[in-house]
C-alpha cells in the first residue's frame, strides 16, 4: 500500500503535468494565431505530451492502490510578446517539473517507497530532456534574432528540433 504523504505529492504532481499540457496548449494556440504552424504544432505536441505524462501518474497512483485526484486548473497565459518570450517560459515551467519531481523522489527515499522511487526515474530522465530541448530551442532563438528569414526557417524546422516522444 502506498502512503498518503506519497499519493499527496503525486497528485500535486499530476496538477503540475496538467497545468502544463493548457500552458502548453495557449502557446501552441497563440503561434497558430500568427501563422508559426511549425512551432504551433510543436507546442501541441508538447502539450499532449504533458498530458501521457498526467495519465501515467493518474495510472500508477491509482494501480497502487490511492486515488488519483484530477484537478481544476486555472487559465494560463494567452498572450506572449514573442517566440523568445514563450521559450523562456517553457524553460522555467521545466525546471519547476525538474524540482517537484526531485522532491517526490527524496520524499520515496525518506519513506522507503522503492516502487515509487523507481516509477520515478523515468520522469526524472524524462525532465533532463525537456530542459536540454529548451535550451536548444532558446540558442537557436538567440541566434536568430531580429532576423524574419531566420525565424522563417526555425518556424519550418522546429520539428526536427528532437520533438515530444
Amino acid at each position: 500500500m502506498i502512503k498518503q504523504s506519497i499519493i499527496d505529492a503525486l497528485n500535486n504532481q499530476v496538477e503540475a503535468e496538467a497545468g502544463a499540457s493548457q500552458l502548453y496548449l495557449a502557446m501552441a494556440s497563440w503561434a497558430d494565431s500568427r501563422g508559426l504552424e511549425g512551432v504551433s504544432e510543436f507546442l501541441f505536441a508538447h502539450s499532449d505530451e504533458e498530458r501521457m505524462h498526467m495519465l501515467k501518474l493518474v495510472r500508477f497512483i491509482n494501480e497502487r492502490g490511492g486515488t488519483a485526484i484530477i484537478p481544476s486548473l486555472h487559465m494560463p497565459k494567452q498572450d506572449f510578446q514573442n517566440l523568445h518570450e514563450v521559450f523562456e517560459m517553457v524553460l522555467e515551467h521545466e525546471i519547476k517539473v525538474s524540482e517537484k519531481i526531485n522532491e517526490i523522489v527524496d520524499l520515496t527515499l525518506e519513506e522507503k517507497d522503492y516502487t515509487t522511487h523507481n516509477f520515478l526515474q523515468w520522469y526524472v530522465s524524462e525532465q533532463i530532456e525537456e530542459e536540454r530541448l529548451a535550451r536548444i530551442i532558446l540558442d537557436k532563438l538567440k541566434l536568430i534574432g531580429d532576423d524574419k528569414g531566420g525565424m522563417y526557417l526555425f518556424d519550418r524546422d522546429i520539428s526536427t528540433f528532437n520533438a515530444p516522444k
